[in-house]
């Protein structure tokens, strides 16, 4: 448990730390820290001067961020009224709306791989056999990842009723 009292400095070693994570898996840079920025803002949606302001780059520089969250789901942008600005947010339940997202490539994996395997000559080669084990591996993904999700989205919906354990109501 925490005091409440936000500590600025705190929030930025976690931004660029969790930032530098997700870039070492292959996420872009840039990305990602406006991810984790719009994460750790309590004021639900930000412009591109906002973040770029808590960032320290130039607005430019937080638009290819932005589009490619906004192309995988985890950004929504939305027009700031009166102003030809927009601010960016992260949709209620992004990381599952992402995840279902993912069940639908690994589908295009498994059939792509199927090609391949076709093209290659069937699974008895080595190199067939790798394909097949890629195809298999994402097959499975695609059938459990589903069912996670299932579990996953039931949870949350029951951590959020009252008494649940995100339930603040009671706080």
């Amino acid at each position: 448990m925490t005091d409440g009292i936000r500590d600025e400095e705190g929030v930025r070693h976690f931004v660029e730390h969790m930032a530098m994570t997700w870039a070492d898996w292959g996420f872009p840079r840039m990305a990602a820290r406006v991810l984790m920025t719009l994460m750790a803002a309590d004021e639900g949606a930000l412009t591109a001067a906002e973040l770029a302001e808590r960032l320290g780059v130039s607005p430019a520089a937080i638009s290819g961020g932005v589009r490619y969250l906004i192309q995988i789901g985890m950004v929504a942008r939305e027009p700031v009224p009166g102003s030809r600005r927009d601010r960016y947010r992260m949709p209620d339940d992004a990381w599952y709306q992402a995840s279902t997202t993912k069940g639908a490539w690994f589908k295009v994996i498994v059939d792509i791989a199927g090609g391949g395997i076709t093209a290659i000559g069937g699974e008895d080669s080595p190199s067939g056999a790798r394909i097949a084990d890629m195809r298999d591996f994402f097959a499975f993904m695609a059938t459990d990842t589903g069912a996670l999700l299932e579990r996953w989205h039931a949870t949350r919906a029951t951590a959020e009723e009252p008494g649940g354990s995100r339930d603040r109501s009671s706080a």
